[in-house]
């Protein structure tokens, strides 16, 4: 394995990866845009919707996961992610083709094995490549992927259906995928592991059961992973159903609508993301505990402001409520995956991050867009139409300070834990 000698092949390597990890984000979020769509063509509940755009999603994406993660520690990282982002590419392109429920459900299946083997090991190559000290900030480079991914997905979801239709833009936005996957393969370079702190791999090698015991044992990390956890239940349910309670509330187009929420959620929250992580390296080489203030803070402040989205009278306002928590909204991303590294071994990066996702995923995406739905339909026979702005009302903001809160206990933790890390 070649080792990164220059800091430009580690930055070309990390732009790649961050564009594939868009491209994930893309093609997942292009569902949300167009499930109105999608809603009125082939007659589904909003039950049926959360449940295809969270659990059903999340369980295949989980699953698939840690099996991939464990094959990604002990083999060549970078094919792994080539092969994964083609696999999911072409299942978004053949969701364009579905004619009922159950094919689109297969769709977004195959579309959740595939994104399962992407971050995992671009989440254990990015550790290779950066040191500690500058780790956050890059996995913060790596998660504005997610911004970027809704922007586009918002952006191109919203105008291709407004003049295509929805099958039309799934194949669209698919296609390109596979083009990637051959740029990822061909050029980007496998690094060394431990190559960034100059450490080498043992031979030894490390079962499943050895990462889960000693995160398990890691009061930090069960705390931080129910935390992140449940900032994605909010953050999941949010990017999901935004669209829906925008179009159903204050009756914008898709069109206009993507083109507002590609600006604030999409390019708002790759700001927040990215500064967040550098802040938290900033703050962190005064106190380690800076690294879980930070996401703790930021939920606070973000809460009031998303308690106001749903209040507001008229689309206008509701935008512009939505710009402090759309900015805020992924901080934590990047600070938890490189705090999860510095718990763990450099054999149980890839796992490590597979583990956290499985928590993360199964609460946060397989239980936040389906669980507003279902209280959505549960509302839908009183309110109507404004089911489904009670249902985020409801369930986004006690869920923000409840994650908030787990990210406080989890620093009480931090360097006690950080101590007895494996070197």
């Amino acid at each position: 394995m070649s080792q990164y000698r220059a800091d430009r092949r580690a930055w070309y390597a990390l732009c790649v990866l961050t564009v594939v990890y868009a491209f994930n984000f893309i093609d997942r979020q292009l569902l949300a845009i167009l499930q109105e769509a999608i809603k009125a063509d082939l007659g589904l509940s909003d039950s049926q919707l959360g449940l295809l755009t969270g659990f059903a999603f999340a369980l295949f994406y989980v699953t698939a996961g840690i099996p991939i993660a464990r094959w990604a520690d002990r083999s060549n990282r970078r094919n792994i992610v080539a092969l994964s982002l083609a696999v999911w590419s072409f299942m978004t392109a053949i969701s364009g083709l579905v004619n009922n429920y159950v094919q689109l459900l297969l769709a977004r299946v195959g579309v959740g094995i595939g994104e399962a083997g992407g971050s995992p090991p671009s989440h254990s190559m990015i550790s290779d490549m950066f040191p500690p000290e500058q780790r956050a900030g890059a996995l913060g480079f790596y998660s504005t992927g997610v911004s970027i991914g809704i922007l586009f997905g918002f952006l191109l979801g919203g105008w291709l259906n407004e003049f295509f239709g929805w099958r039309v833009a799934f194949m669209v936005v698919g296609a390109p995928g596979l083009i990637l996957a051959l740029v990822v393969r061909f050029t980007v370079t496998e690094p060394r592991r431990g190559m960034s702190e100059a450490r080498e791999m043992s031979d030894d090698s490390t079962s499943l059961r050895d990462v889960v015991a000693l995160l398990w044992q890691r009061k930090t990390f069960r705390h931080m992973a129910f935390a992140a956890s449940l900032y994605a239940f909010a953050g999941y349910a949010t990017a999901n159903w935004t669209a829906s309670f925008m179009i159903r509330t204050h009756g914008m187009s898709t069109g206009e609508l993507g083109s507002w929420l590609a600006l604030i959620i999409g390019f708002g929250g790759a700001v927040g993301v990215l500064g967040g992580g550098v802040l938290a390296d900033r703050l962190g080489a005064r106190d380690d505990r800076w690294y879980l203030w930070v996401p703790a803070i930021v939920g606070v402040v973000a809460t009031p402001f998303a308690t106001a989205v749903y209040l507001m009278p008229s689309a206008g306002p509701a935008l512009a409520m939505m710009v402090v928590p759309a900015v805020l909204s992924n901080v934590y991303l990047g600070i938890t995956i490189a705090t999860s590294h510095r718990l763990v071994g450099l054999q149980m990066r890839a796992t490590s991050s597979a583990i956290l996702f499985f928590v993360l995923n199964i609460i946060g995406l397989g239980g936040g867009p389906w669980i507003v739905g279902l209280v959505s339909d549960a509302l839908a026979g009183s309110y109507g139409l404004d089911s489904l702005r009670l249902a985020m009302l409801y369930v986004v903001p006690p869920v923000m300070l409840w994650s908030a809160s787990h990210f406080y206990l989890a620093s009480r933790h931090l360097r006690t834990d950080l101590l007895a890390a494996p070197q």
